[in-house]
């Protein structure tokens, strides 16, 4: 089965969480949540993703974020969907959820559900974060007869969407500019261990359609390929409180460019203090 296809749907979802697996594959410590979750039961984040298209920007469609406490774990839940004025362009659907176990935020099992055009990919994780494990099952569609295989990791392992909230719980504000974060995560079969660049903070950044915000800077590498160039630089600004949620991303790719803007938020654990 091939590669999960890169739309402008799925740069801003891999972009709400922070991936970019390019990095060199060498080995990187995973590090503890260093203070309390960011977050909580009934967070609900919603996002608009816009496409730039022969200088026109075109809203292609929103991913929202939403959390549950299910007693020892969390369930992170993604859905996003482009919208019917775009569908003319691409259609495009993407469903992920993951379940973390609450102390370290890793994942112990995950699914993964996209439709992108005619095509459709539907694909399960098992983590055994202990045997350093991960078990795979594949399938064209969900309930289709899927394809198991297995593959052994380095170190601990995120998915994509525990990567995002885990990210949260770093206190940025507190290290030096330049400072950087490690993590490894596993998508596609494949382990890629990671960094998060701290670019220093940006005050009254305006945030088309949410106000303005004192933020963190971030740049974490794009993935190189057809949608992204080898010199693509990704940035993301994240609300300067204690939340720490992402308020705009923006990235340039092959044809155009892209931007992940917040639209709407509901149920955060603190006052967002950094609006302005």
């Amino acid at each position: 089965m091939k590669t999960f296809k890169i739309t402008a749907l799925s740069v801003g979802f891999f972009a709400m969480a922070f991936v970019a697996p390019n990095m060199p594959q060498t080995p990187v410590a995973q590090t503890e949540p260093e203070v309390q979750s960011a977050f909580k039961d009934g967070e609900r984040l919603t996002y608009r993703i816009y496409y730039n298209w022969n200088f026109v920007w075109l809203a292609a469609g929103e991913v929202t974020f939403k959390v549950f406490d299910e007693g020892k774990q969390y369930h992170f839940q993604a859905y996003g969907e482009t919208y019917d004025s775009y569908e003319w362009f691409y259609k495009a659907k993407h469903v992920h959820n993951s379940w973390a176990d609450k102390n370290t935020l890793l994942p112990n099992y995950s699914e993964r559900e996209i439709q992108e055009g005619d095509r459709h990919n539907f694909e399960k994780i098992q983590f055994n974060q202990g045997s350093h494990k991960m078990t795979v099952w594949r399938a064209k569609q969900k309930g289709d007869p899927e394809t198991k295989t297995e593959h052994n990791v380095k170190e601990q392992v995120h998915d994509i969407l525990s990567s995002m909230y885990y990210l949260r719980t770093i206190d940025f504000a507190k290290r030096s500019k330049g400072a950087e974060e490690p993590f490894r995560i596993f998508m596609d079969k494949e382990e890629f261990p990671l960094k998060m660049r701290y670019l220093g903070k940006e005050s009254r950044k305006k945030v088309r359609g949410a106000g303005k915000f004192n933020t963190l800077k971030f740049e974490p590498q794009v993935i190189v390929g057809d949608v992204f160039k080898d010199d693509n630089k990704m940035t993301v600004w994240v609300s300067d409180d204690e939340n720490r949620i992402p308020v705009l991303i923006e990235t340039p790719v092959s044809v155009g460019s892209v931007k992940v803007v917040l639209k709407d938020y509901s149920g955060l654990k603190y006052p967002l203090s950094s609006k302005q």
